[in-house]
């Protein structure tokens, strides 16, 4: 079932059974302006419509015994194979807790992508088949466990939306953010340039542009031994 179909240039399928889940952020700020600009095309596939059973389930108890439900490799393999009749996908994408973690470099790789899917687990996982044959890759954003597949398929879904040409306003924002180059992003400030004391660095008053980059790089080099030390290895 399709909740949103927008204009091409990048398009990205999510497969959940909590479709809902993505009323908000898919409609707000940065995404919304992408897809009223026609820069993605964005679908949300509810996966009970693709399961077989009565019942509209798509987990059942695992082989073997064990607490926690299992996501079923039937209704996941059906809807992928609808996806694959209309388009050529470069990447279907699993998000795990166990999967390679994401970092900025994985986003900048998966930006220049025109197809994706990102399939949202839950309950105890999924059908083990299904990430030995129809995976292509497996992403975390962190060692930690969700509820769901969803909140980290907005989280990706949302870092490359950003780096699309056009997307940003300013496209060299998205070039100086933290983690491009491996290092974090230097301190700002804005107006007034005094307040109950607090002065803005003097030499980011001086409009010496070649000097104010000077300034930004040696802070994002500070700031990155101190808080990422490892990023400069």
């Amino acid at each position: 079932m399709v909740l949103w179909k927008f204009t091409l240039v990048m398009r990205i399928d999510i497969i959940t059974c909590l479709p809902e889940l993505f009323d908000g952020p898919m409609n707000h700020s940065i995404v919304k302006r992408a897809q009223k600009k026609g820069l993605i095309e964005l679908y949300i596939h509810d996966l009970r419509p693709f399961t077989i059973n009565k019942q509209k389930s798509i987990d059942d108890y695992a082989y073997g015994g064990g607490a926690g439900m299992v996501m079923m490799i039937e209704p996941i393999d059906r809807c992928i194979n609808e996806l694959k009749k209309h388009s050529t996908y470069d990447e279907i994408i699993f998000m795990t807790p166990d999967g390679d973690e994401l970092n900025q470099s994985t986003c900048n790789q998966l930006s220049l992508n025109k197809n994706i899917i990102l399939l949202c687990g839950h309950y105890k996982g999924i059908d083990q088949r299904i990430r030995d044959h129809l995976i292509t890759r497996e992403i975390s954003i962190g060692d930690y466990v969700l509820s769901g597949g969803e909140l980290a398929a907005m989280v990706v879904a949302d870092s490359l939306i950003r780096l699309i040409p056009g997307v940003l306003n300013d496209e060299s924002s998205a070039l100086t953010d933290s983690f491009q180059d491996n290092l974090l992003a230097p301190p700002v400030y804005t107006r007034p340039a005094v307040y109950k004391g607090w002065e803005v660095p003097k030499i980011l008053l001086s409009g010496n542009e070649v000097l104010i980059n000077d300034w930004r790089h040696e802070e994002s080099i500070k700031r990155t031994k101190e808080k990422r030390p490892h990023l400069l290895d």
